[in-house]
């Protein structure tokens, strides 16, 4: 079998929020896209370029619904699919994308979209690059993009976006890029071992699990984020012990 046709057909790339025990308590109807993080597909391509070993290690890959077999096989297919067919896998997503938009456009409802929900890709940039899909020029005002990246180019990139929301994430690797975040005002994502401080480091933390959309609701913050499944047992620095 040659590579190209080393991945079934996807009916669908997107998931419904529901399926995410943190975006399942977003109040705004949300749609995420799942691939197998890291280099778990079939040409062993990293999806997750900025990834620290800590995070890897602490990878929320098979949390929740992630341990079911048939779950990460499917996240497996869909990683192969963009590896091997990047311009059909892309052209998906975007019709996906619009669909669900115009649905939403229909009701008058909001809508958001993570596009990374266990991956570290420019998906905004692909979009428009592959489909001439600018989400800067969606005409329906009640949409929005946002994602969690540890790529501090991207999260410059998108600083001023109206229409796509990134929080840089730290790790026990890279403090430089941490504070350039929090000096130009992005919003940062951190993973504490236990109850979550008021402020760390003197900036303001908000609780991050609360909903997958408080970095939408809030500037100039940490998302502060309890560590679960492998991340219990971190000891890379990746999660913050002394506050």
């Amino acid at each position: 079998m040659d590579a190209i046709k080393q991945y079934k057909p996807v009916k669908n790339l997107l998931s419904k929020g529901s399926t995410n025990s943190k975006t399942a308590k977003n109040n705004i109807t949300t749609f995420i896209l799942y691939l197998a993080p890291h280099n778990l597909n079939n040409k062993g391509l990293t999806l997750c370029p900025n990834a620290s070993k800590g995070c890897i290690a602490s990878c929320l890959y098979s949390a929740g619904r992630g341990k079911f077999s048939n779950v990460q096989n499917s996240r497996i297919n869909k990683a192969n699919y963009y590896v091997t067919d990047k311009k059909a896998f892309i052209k998906q997503l975007v019709l996906e994308v619009k669909k669900e938009i115009e649905k939403a456009s229909d009701k008058n409802e909001k809508i958001a979209f993570r596009l990374n929900g266990t991956s570290d890709i420019d998906f905004v940039y692909l979009m428009n690059k592959y489909e001439n899909f600018d989400i800067e020029l969606i005409a329906y005002d009640k949409v929005y993009f946002y994602d969690y990246t540890k790529s501090i180019a991207r999260a410059k990139r998108y600083k001023n976006s109206k229409n796509y929301t990134l929080t840089f994430s730290k790790s026990e690797s890279n403090d430089k890029e941490t504070i350039e975040a929090l000096n130009l005002g992005i919003n940062l994502a951190a993973v504490f071992s236990g109850e979550l401080p008021k402020y760390y480091n003197g900036v303001k933390v908000v609780d991050g699990d609360k909903s997958d959309l408080e970095m939408i609701y809030h500037k100039n913050v940490i998302l502060g984020l309890k560590a679960k499944g492998e991340a219990k047992k971190d000891n890379s620095g990746f999660v913050i012990t002394n506050y």
